[in-house]
């Protein structure tokens, strides 16, 4: 799950597929292009901390990650096709569940405010993640 604005401050919101969630942390990437291109970025160790919480009532069937200024639903597959729709189908979810829009309201959404990038393209996997700014979102509540 390569992604190059997963970075100091960003939320990283993770789906639990197995008991006791075996949670992995790969290798470090100082610095990375969008799609990590070669299958390699310019790999470092790293010191990081982290808080993981289990957020039980928080189905998720991809993940997301949210920054400061917006929120970002990944797809990852064996296709840039793939990757694609399993983004938007993410994003929609997202916007389903915690901003309770409807699916008209979501093509509106989706419509006017969907930034896609590519994030990996290595070995056989595929990476497309759709952001949305938060500016976009405001005067919507997200249900917490």
């Amino acid at each position: 799950m390569d992604f190059n604005e997963i970075v100091e401050g960003a939320t990283v919101y993770l789906p639990v597929n197995v008991p006791g969630a075996l949670l992995y942390v790969g290798d470090g990437h100082a610095a990375q292009g969008d799609g990590e291109l070669n299958g390699n970025a310019l790999e470092t160790s790293m010191d990081v901390e982290f808080t993981v919480d289990v957020l039980p009532h928080k189905p998720l069937t991809a993940p997301r990650v949210e920054s400061a200024t917006h929120i970002m639903a990944m797809g990852l597959a064996g296709s840039l096709d793939d990757a694609f729709r399993t983004a938007t189908a993410n994003m929609a979810q997202w916007l389903t569940a915690d901003y309770k829009l409807t699916p008209s309201e979501i093509a509106q959404v989706l419509g006017t405010s969907a930034e896609y990038k590519v994030s990996e393209v290595a070995d056989r996997n595929a990476g497309i993640v759709l952001k949305i700014d938060k500016q976009r979102l405001q005067g919507l509540t997200p249900a917490k």
